[in-house]
């Protein structure tokens, strides 16, 4: 199926937002995630299953000081 990660189309298994993470090596304790413009809280993340058209912002954290 067919989703869009960071404005860059993809083709996708089924599968849930985690699996979708680990699948990109992308820690999720370390990212926040936009799910077509909504936030998507951590505790969704592995029941939160793609669907085809799915928008998502990933978005890293960056420490510094």
């Amino acid at each position: 199926m067919l989703i869009e990660i960071n404005g860059e189309r993809r083709e996708v298994l089924k599968q849930s937002m985690l699996e979708l993470l680990e699948s990109l090596g992308i820690d999720p304790k370390r990212v926040a995630v936009e799910l077509n413009m909504d936030i998507l809280p951590k505790a969704e993340y592995p029941g939160r299953e793609l669907a085809e058209g799915d928008k998502i912002e990933i978005v890293h954290f960056v420490g510094g000081g």
